[in-house]
């Protein structure tokens, strides 16, 4: 016979027990479930970015104006073209020899100049003389005349044989300087101070008017030549700075000032030529360099950041920080924007020093942790120190 006395005394205890396990399970998951949500900011949301994607907020000159191009050319140029015939006797000067205005370059025969040259001289000599005796006939025919001595017909000779002789002096004089004119030409002379670029001829070869002998350029100053479009116009007057770079001249500017403007555009490019010049002292330029740079309408100091750090597709512009190595959403105020550089300036809501990211991760969410990788094939990561401010 079953004894019933101590079955309610098992039932009551089996229920106690399954209490007491359920009791454990939801603490267990209550304990998995925040040990998850403390973690969950560390683990999934860390972005991991490369030095290309961050860059800081600093303080530096930006400019805007129409862009330009074109090559360099000395500002002051002399060709120097033989004016006579002759043979070619010296050259006294070579390519990159530097000469004062006035330096003898070449020299060119002179024999038949010099011979008529002399010529000259000697015609000038006796026309002198003779001009000089009739002229004092002259003189005594004019003082017998008022003494009553001689009759007017006979002054009146003498003033006529006075002037021809004038005359016939008058052009011996012109026929000597037009000879010492073309003596002089044999003996060729730098018209300028410079530097001698090309030197065309040689001793023995002969030379006639209009052959090119030598070419000099002044350092000191250049010129750049360039094109800007016409819509552009506007922000451009006489002038203006030129900010430029050379070619060969790698991370250097140079500056110069707009100095003539040409008033009809290219009917083809519809581009309007500029000339800038260029003070060269140190002689670092030379001629024939391309260029680039651009007419500076407008240009101050200002905080500049990379165009692609500003995110311009909202209702207005924002940037994101990084603070305290987490991603922060911040609105800015644009002013200047450089495309030449692909810079603009903000006015507004970042400081100097600060980072901000750029290029695809712009868009990160607010509040990411950011980890910035040394280098592009480093597997291992930094985190970015917090921005105090």
């Amino acid at each position: 016979m079953m004894d019933t006395t101590f079955a309610p005394r098992r039932a009551a205890t089996g229920a106690a027990m399954l209490f007491a396990v359920a009791l454990t399970m939801a603490a267990c998951k209550k304990s998995g479930d925040e040990a998850k949500a403390a973690g969950a900011d560390s683990d999934v949301a860390a972005v991991t970015v490369g030095p290309e994607n961050v860059a800081v907020v600093t303080m530096k000159k930006i400019e805007t104006g129409p862009e330009m191009s074109g090559s360099l050319e000395p500002d002051r140029e002399a060709t120097i073209r033989a004016e006579v015939n002759g043979a070619v006797l010296q050259t006294l000067a070579d390519q990159g020899t530097r000469v004062a205005a006035g330096t003898v370059l070449a020299r060119l025969d002179d024999t038949n100049f010099r011979d008529a040259y002399l010529s000259a001289r000697s015609g000038m000599t006796s026309a002198q003389s003779g001009a000089d005796l009739a002229r004092r006939e002259a003189d005594r025919a004019e003082k017998l005349l008022a003494a009553g001595a001689i009759a007017d017909r006979d002054a009146e000779n003498a003033r006529r044989a006075n002037i021809a002789a004038q005359s016939q002096l008058a052009d011996a004089k012109a026929r000597l300087t037009q000879a010492e004119k073309q003596l002089e030409k044999t003996t060729v002379k730098a018209p300028i101070s410079g530097i001698v670029s090309v030197r065309s001829v040689s001793a023995g070869d002969l030379a006639s008017p209009g052959t090119a002998l030598f070419t000099i350029v002044d350092p000191s100053s250049m010129r750049l030549e360039g094109s800007v479009p016409t819509d552009q116009m506007s922000a451009v007057r006489l002038g203006m700075p030129v900010t430029f770079t050379v070619q060969g001249y790698p991370g250097r500017d140079f500056t110069g000032r707009v100095t003539r403007i040409n008033p009809v555009a290219d009917p083809t490019t519809r581009q309007v030529r500029i000339l800038a010049s260029i003070p060269n002292a140190g002689g670092t330029l030379v001629g024939g360099l391309f260029a680039e740079g651009r007419v500076s309408s407008e240009s101050h100091n200002g905080l500049v950041v990379p165009i692609t750090a500003v995110d311009q597709k909202g209702f207005a512009p924002t940037a994101t920080r990084v603070k305290n190595g987490k991603a922060e959403k911040v609105s800015v105020r644009l002013g200047l924007e450089d495309p030449a550089t692909e810079t603009i300036e903000v006015l507004s809501g970042l400081a100097q020093g600060d980072t901000v990211l750029t290029g695809g991760v712009l868009g990160t969410t607010p509040g990411t942790p950011i980890r910035v990788r040394k280098t592009t094939d480093q597997a291992s990561a930094q985190v970015l120190q917090p921005v105090v401010r």
